[in-house]
């Protein structure tokens, strides 16, 4: 990357931030984001391979946008932030919740087949949406050995377990009737991050 398409970076960042702070202003205190603009920074940040300023990035996020579910790329990319800085445990944590939000996305990442014929529950895009999007490549010099943790990482018993779980819950989600075992469920499926040790 040249200086050129660097700087070219940094200012998109810059204006990034500057029309959220905007946003805050004219809501009083209160983002009404509509245009995903918050999404944008971490993308632009692993481009730069500025993995401190992606970590203060999720920081702030976290802080402002604390309910925000996110979607499947945004954790994947909170996920490598974490392991970049060494912040494994959180990025193991991390990683559990990118599959919960995109089942997909992390096998697609190390190029194995998907574990499930069709989407299920809150994964926001279908396989095919992703191959057409999805931009970080396992075999990137600067992904390898996030690549070869993230796989170990899938293959731990807490990783199995809280995912099988999940995808067990959203099956059963998927015909259960609105009533107290469908509440049991989904307040479960919120839950299964709690376990995570």
């Amino acid at each position: 990357m040249t200086p050129k398409q660097e700087e070219r970076i940094r200012t998109k960042i810059k204006r990034i931030k500057a029309a959220l702070a905007a946003e805050r202003r004219m809501f009083g205190g209160y983002y009404d984001d509509s245009r995903g603009l918050r999404y944008a920074p971490p993308e632009l940040y692993l481009k730069l391979q500025d993995y401190t300023g992606a970590l203060r990035y999720f920081n702030w996020f976290h802080k402002n946008f604390e309910d925000d579910v996110c979607y499947g790329t945004f954790l994947f990319e909170w996920t490598l932030t974490l392991f970049k800085t060494k912040r494994i445990k959180e990025a193991e944590k991390k990683a559990i919740a990118t599959f919960f939000a995109n089942t997909y996305l992390l096998d697609y990442f190390l190029e194995k087949p998907p574990r499930l014929s069709a989407s299920v529950g809150t994964s926001n895009w279908d396989y095919s949406q992703l191959v057409d999007h999805f931009q970080y490549k396992k075999d990137s010099d600067e992904l390898v050995e996030f690549a070869a943790w993230l796989a170990e990482v899938m293959e731990s018993d807490q990783f199995v377990r809280l995912t099988n779980r999940f995808i067990e819950i959203e099956r059963k989600l998927e015909t259960e009737p609105v009533g107290p075992k469908r509440s049991m469920l989904v307040r479960e499926r919120s839950s299964l991050l709690d376990d995570f040790e």
